[in-house]
């Protein structure tokens, strides 16, 4: 088995050895024994993740507990092939009985399900067969009355910020830790340890206007590299304090500036639309899209599974296939779709690695400068509306169409004027994704998505 444990002294060694009560090897020898059951059914082909999880999630408002949860899972995931037959089972039981029973159901599955010719395992010369070690997995040696004393930190700094804010949804703090090993019959077996970690609150601000409600959170492989909890609970209160005698615009056409969390939600609906799923069911407007500009000239979109440490890094995707360092955009031009083993047959195409998502996938700009902070981008739009918050799903993947519910400022010489709300924004993706004039350098991760803001030409923004 290949790991990507990250063991850089003594004490990390310690912690590494407690967290996970089940070994490697162990989790290692289920996956075996998954996988010979099946082959001795008479499986021609059958893949097996084993995996196990712990976490520790505390949530507070207004200083008292609401929430204290501790969670240890585990789980074996059997798929077994017959022929181009697929069928599926799993267990949270790791006792030998509760396994064979699992490879047994997958395999009555199998037998009597239709056949479809996309159906099975990744080609052998698909698969990674030299995963590298990443760094995802830094345990934090935190317990649930240190999380409650950065929970109640957080929700304090919040309250600190102004009399103006009079309540709070409350913050929490979470550490996630997780390790599996993926096998399939064709001669793979790897498997990494990872973990994630984060401290969020949500404060309320009143003002003459009424009330408002914002958020912020922090999020790392890295506990030291969270934000502290002072700056997540004073940035989240200046946010809602911004907001306060909001008002409503009247319709017009302007451009519109994507805060850089936003700008990841745009990646999210391109990744949405140039994925394998939506692709062969003809439910994309990206559909036979390869080789045409589908972006601004200017606009590339890299995406990079091997960043160290990073949310979305992983040496293989979700079928072990091995995944590459590519420009899915290249100057406006798409060059590539998310593609799994299956999607990719049903396209009669090659898998791109993508089982599972996107990894690490960054919008960038050929015009780009290192001075475009998110100050140096209000001074870009001139006049127009920077937008903070989406509600709502309004977004037609077959057309392209996209109307969401809208907040945020409106602005004007490149100074933001007042805060707007109960708007709407609409457009096409496929104008929008043309449109765009700048990406900002005020980068921020979230999740698999990597942005800074974005400013998009001649949007249509409803109001009263």
């Amino acid at each position: 088995m290949v790991t990507a444990i990250h063991c850089p002294d003594k004490d990390d060694d310690i912690r590494m050895a407690t967290t996970f009560a089940i070994s490697d090897e162990e989790l290692q020898r289920l996956a075996r024994q998954a996988l010979d059951e099946a082959l001795s059914l008479g499986a021609s082909d059958a893949s097996c993740e084993v995996s196990e999880s712990v976490g520790l999630s505390v949530g507070t408002r207004l200083s008292q507990v609401e929430t204290i949860e501790n969670t240890r899972d585990k789980g074996l995931g059997i798929t077994v092939y017959v022929g181009k037959r697929r069928g599926h089972a799993s267990t949270s039981d790791f006792a030998p009985a509760a396994i064979r029973q699992a490879v047994e159901a997958a395999w009555n599955i199998a037998r009597v399900i239709a056949e479809d010719a996309a159906s099975g395992l990744p080609e052998p010369e698909e698969l990674e067969r030299a995963p590298r070690d990443l760094d995802l997995y830094h345990p934090w040696d935190i317990d649930a009355e240190r999380a409650i004393g950065l929970a109640q930190r957080c929700e304090r700094a919040a309250l600190g910020v102004s009399r103006q804010i009079v309540n709070s949804e409350g913050a929490n703090v979470s550490t996630y830790d997780g390790h599996f090993v993926l096998a399939n019959s064709r001669g793979f077996a790897a498997g990494y340890a990872y973990s994630r970690h984060s401290i969020s609150v949500s404060p309320i601000a009143r003002g003459r206007g009424g009330m408002q409600r914002d958020d912020w959170y922090s999020s790392t492989r890295v506990a030291d590299e969270l934000a502290t909890p002072e700056a997540v609970g004073e940035y989240a209160s200046r946010r809602a304090l911004s907001r306060l005698g909001a008002k409503r615009l009247t319709t017009r056409q302007c451009p519109v500036l994507f805060e850089a969390p936003l700008a990841c939600g745009l990646l999210g609906s391109f990744v949405q639309a140039a994925s394998g799923g939506s692709l062969y069911r003809k439910a994309s407007f990206l559909v036979d899209a390869l080789g045409q500009p589908v972006f601004a000239e200017h606009v590339s979109v890299r995406e990079d599974p091997f960043l160290p440490q990073a949310s979305g890094s992983s040496p293989f995707d979700d079928e072990g296939v091995a995944g590459h360092r590519r420009d899915v955009v290249q100057k406006g031009v798409l060059t590539g779709y998310f593609l799994s083993t299956y999607s990719a047959r049903k396209l009669g195409m090659k898998t791109t690695g993508n089982a599972g998502g996107a990894h690490n996938l960054e919008l960038l700009s050929s015009r780009t400068e290192a001075t475009d902070d998110f100050e140096a981008m209000l001074r870009r739009l001139g006049t127009g509306l920077l937008v903070t918050e989406l509600i709502g799903q309004g977004v037609n993947y077959v057309t392209g169409d996209y109307s969401r519910g809208a907040s945020g400022f409106w602005v004007e010489g490149g100074r933001i004027r007042y805060p707007v709300e109960e708007i709407t924004i609409a457009g096409n993706l496929k104008r929008m994704f043309a449109d765009i004039v700048a990406v900002g350098a005020d980068r921020i991760v979230r999740g698999s998505k990597i942005s800074g803001s974005v400013i998009v030409d001649g949007m249509t923004v409803g109001g009263a």
